[in-house]
């Protein structure tokens, strides 16, 4: 198996010292250093992130965008120019096509209840694959349901690689919209979404992408994609949990009805009518996620100091190195082995199930996520009721593969 596509050589950085900037990655667990490998449920925060939230409470903390005193203005200061940030990293034509939102799950919802609800109708389809999160699943069910339109899956192989033979016979005229990840969070399988949205894009069909696996392990550029919309989470990005993006073509943004009602998302209201605020006020209600957004932006900040790509490089080598080291452990299979894959090691051992290893694991100080990781029907596909999964970061190292490889001998030993 292949484990990603190789891109050019880049110069590495030092694992080392990064660790070192990750306070929590020092502790001791069970009597045994940590290693952390649920980094696809969320990632580990570094001291910049940690500051940049300890120094908004304490020298910044008010409401936004309404205050004339100080620290307002700060406050409003910190929360715009992250937005300024996020755009930057996910290369959006502007800020005003960010909207925050509590996370991932959060974006595609906003999508589904607004765009969705104007651009779906009876007999209309609405395309997901059979590797979606569970988050870009059910919205896209609760819309079909309530329009009287049809949600259609794209399956995927025995590697778990998307089917686009499928993708390309099942995207037609009744498409409105296509929602894909970019990066599958239960199988580490990387989609084509380029070509899975020119070829969207000429039957008419508008794509939203779900990037909270992929915006932490490879570069995103959303105007390149041209992608409709896009979603990730800053829990994920090195960021605080409580704060999410979507990213959205301003014509849809401006085209699109509030999402929900109260104050910020208005420009001004009579018992009679009310007139509702540009974006991306519109789509932001009430008191926003000041300090979340202002770490969230200290994360992004992280990331591109040390740079995308090398991040991708590092993860790609380990990644590959844990692909080989786990297939000498006795009786383990890795579900999810596409020729593109990144970040994510899923595996079952004959015989024992995934929760026994992940408490067993634990003992040795390894983290690793056990269950169908809201990915129902991946698990389904595969004939398995869940699987173990070990997934990276770029603070992850050789000796933390070294050391998982070493907590399923000790799996096999207790189980004989």
């Amino acid at each position: 198996m292949t484990a990603g596509a190789a891109g050019p050589r880049v110069a590495p950085y030092d694992v080392a010292r990064v660790r070192g900037e990750f306070p929590i990655l020092a502790q001791r667990v069970h009597g045994q250093p940590l290693v952390y490998l649920d980094n696809a449920a969320t990632t580990q925060k570094p001291r910049a992130v940690l500051d940049a939230l300890r120094t908004y409470y304490e020298t910044a903390n008010a409401n936004v965008h309404r205050g004339v005193h100080t620290l307002s203005e700060r406050a409003t200061a910190g929360f715009e120019g992250a937005r300024q940030t996020v755009a930057r990293f996910l290369h959006a034509a502007e800020p005003r096509e960010i909207i925050f939102t509590r996370n991932a799950t959060e974006g595609v919802n906003l999508v589904a209840q607004t765009f969705g609800r104007q651009r779906v109708g009876a007999g209309d389809e609405v395309l997901v694959t059979a590797m979606e999160h569970h988050s870009n699943i059910v919205p896209w069910q609760m819309l079909c349901e309530s329009a009287g339109a049809r949600l259609r899956v794209v399956p995927i192989d025995d590697e778990g690689a998307l089917r686009m033979d499928e993708l390309r016979r099942l995207i037609g005229p009744r498409t409105k919209i296509v929602a894909v990840s970019q990066l599958s969070n239960a199988l580490g399988t990387i989609n084509p979404v380029a070509e899975i949205i020119a070829i969207a894009h000429e039957a008419g069909a508008a794509v939203l992408v779900d990037g909270a696996q992929a915006a932490y392990h490879m570069p995103v550029d959303v105007q390149a994609l041209d992608c409709d919309f896009y979603v990730c989470t800053g829990h994920k990005l090195y960021g605080p949990t409580g704060i999410g993006v979507l990213y959205g073509k301003a014509a849809h943004l401006e085209a699109m009805p509030p999402y929900q009602g109260g104050g910020d998302m208005i420009a001004s209201v009579t018992f009679e009518k009310t007139t509702y605020n540009v974006i991306p006020a519109k789509f932001e209600a009430g008191t926003p996620n000041i300090a979340g957004a202002i770490g969230l932006a200290a994360g992004l900040d992280y990331m591109t100091a040390i740079g995308m790509d090398r991040i991708q490089a590092h993860e790609q080598e380990l990644l590959e190195y844990g692909t080989a080291a786990l297939a000498a452990v006795p009786g383990l299979r890795l579900i999810g082995t596409a020729p593109r894959k990144a970040s994510i090691l899923s595996f079952v051992i004959d015989g024992i199930h995934p929760h026994d290893i992940g408490t067993i694991v634990d003992r040795e100080g390894v983290a690793i996520r056990t269950g169908h990781h809201c990915a129902q029907p991946v698990m389904e596909r595969f004939g398995v009721p869940a699987t173990a999964r070990a997934s990276l970061a770029l603070y992850n190292t050789r000796e933390d593969i070294d050391r998982l490889v070493a907590s399923l001998h000790t799996v096999h030993e207790v189980f004989g």
